[in-house]
């Protein structure tokens, strides 16, 4: 019996890093709304998905979308706090 209740245990313990979970705001691209993969910041200090961002200063002009400061893509600075952040919570979920 006590090892029949070890088991459940192991199982147990094993099963709640498969149950889904939100991903954080932090994690997040403020655009897409989807997990950072090369995440990088503004001298506004908000955080975007570099594809995303510089998708948006080629086409809908030289400005953050959230501050609406002027911005220009040699300003943006990876990220490394919030990439390391994100594979941190992926390795666990």
């Amino acid at each position: 019996m006590k090892q029949l209740e070890v088991l459940r245990q192991v199982f147990r313990k094993a099963g709640e890093a498969d149950i889904p979970c939100e991903v954080p705001d932090y994690l997040c691209c403020k655009i897409t709304l989807d997990i950072f993969c090369d995440p990088v910041i503004t001298p506004s200090g908000v955080t975007y998905e570099r594809a995303v961002i510089l998708d948006h200063l080629q086409k809908v002009g030289k400005f953050d979308p959230i501050t609406r400061e002027p911005l220009d893509q040699s300003q943006l600075v990876p990220n490394l706090a919030i990439k390391e952040a994100v594979q941190a919570y992926l390795d666990k979920h």
